[in-house]
């Protein structure tokens, strides 16, 4: 089954001195099973690493290696096929419109959601979405 993948997950396999569980087993599910993205996920991730290079833990030569193993897993950019849905996710939840984004992905498709965002977690849980465990 798939499972929408938000950057918070992603950030984690980029910086060696992040560890989470939650992580783990999003990338041993990522073997067999696809991951769903926002297209605002490839932004976010990327930001991500810029400014980790900026604060110094990690090298563009990571951030390069990072995103040739990134290219490696079976992530899907999914469009959102109503924008009104993020907005009601973001007014219900009181999410950012970003958070909203992956919980609307996860509405729609049906999905497990993956995060270590704790206001994304609670508002998966109580919109019905299960989390990746």
């Amino acid at each position: 089954m798939a499972f929408v993948l938000d950057a918070s997950i992603s950030a984690v396999w980029a910086l060696e001195d992040e560890s989470s569980p939650l992580a783990e087993i999003a990338a041993s599910r990522l073997k067999d099973e696809n991951a769903l993205v926002p297209g605002l996920w490839w932004y976010e991730v990327r930001n991500i690493l810029v400014v980790n290079e900026r604060r110094q833990r990690i090298t563009a030569v990571d951030t390069a290696q990072y995103l040739d193993l990134l290219s490696s897993f079976p992530i899907q950019i999914c469009a959102i096929a109503d924008e009104q849905a993020v907005f009601r996710c973001a007014r219900k939840y009181r999410l950012s419109f970003y958070d909203a984004a992956y919980l609307a992905v996860a509405i729609q498709e049906s999905v497990p959601l993956a995060t270590l965002d704790k206001a994304l977690q609670a508002a998966a849980l109580t919109a019905g979405v299960p989390l990746l465990a």
